[in-house]
């Protein structure tokens, strides 16, 4: 990466960073600390996006000179948006909607520089789970594993398990378009290392 471009990834998910550091691009965490409210009425794919993108320019207004890479991920199941769970029983809500049907995930990327957005998009995967036990998810909330995520699974752990198919994206699954933000990221001069 050439030393005038800094890349900053707005965002504390360790899967974002996990996926961002596999594609071998280099760079910081600050977290946007942007509260994470959807507005009534407002479609998944504007609510992801306009969160990728709120998170993107609070960080990027901070540091001018870097390119801001913000992120938000989403479930939707039946028309209803599945965030990060609240307890053990919204997590119990989630999972047991997500059996035997197929969800859609959004994670929606932004690039920011100077306070503006340079590109951003909405990414969708569709994810089908098998039928769930009520003892498969009870043991899977003991985990932990659901509370810090969209939809209370992550599909690179202990919940990949539920899953029976993708269509789209696993990494966007995981919370990061990766082959779309690296290209993005290439069009303005930032490359693997």
């Amino acid at each position: 990466m050439p030393d005038s471009i800094k890349v900053i990834l707005a965002s504390a998910s360790p899967r974002r960073h996990q996926l961002l550091g596999a594609a071998r691009i280099e760079f910081e965490v600050v977290e946007s600390m942007m509260p994470e409210e959807h507005v009534a009425g407002e479609p998944p794919r504007v609510y992801a996006l306009r969160m990728a993108r709120d998170k993107a320019i609070a960080v990027s207004s901070r540091f001018p000179d870097a390119i801001v890479i913000g992120a938000d991920t989403i479930v939707v199941c039946e028309a209803q948006i599945l965030e990060k769970p609240t307890d053990a029983d919204d997590a119990r809500r989630m999972l047991t909607m997500l059996s035997s049907r197929t969800h859609t995930v959004v994670t929606a990327f932004a690039l920011a520089r100077g306070g503006e957005i340079l590109e951003s998009s909405p990414i969708e995967s569709r994810v089908t789970f098998r039928t769930l036990t009520d003892a498969e998810i009870d043991d899977y909330i003991a985990t932990d594993e659901p509370f810090d995520k969209a939809g209370a699974y992550g599909i690179q752990g202990i919940g990949g398990g539920f899953i029976a198919h993708v269509e789209g994206s696993r990494d966007n699954v995981m919370g990061l378009p990766t082959e779309r933000v690296v290209a993005a990221l290439a069009r303005y001069g930032v490359k693997p290392v």
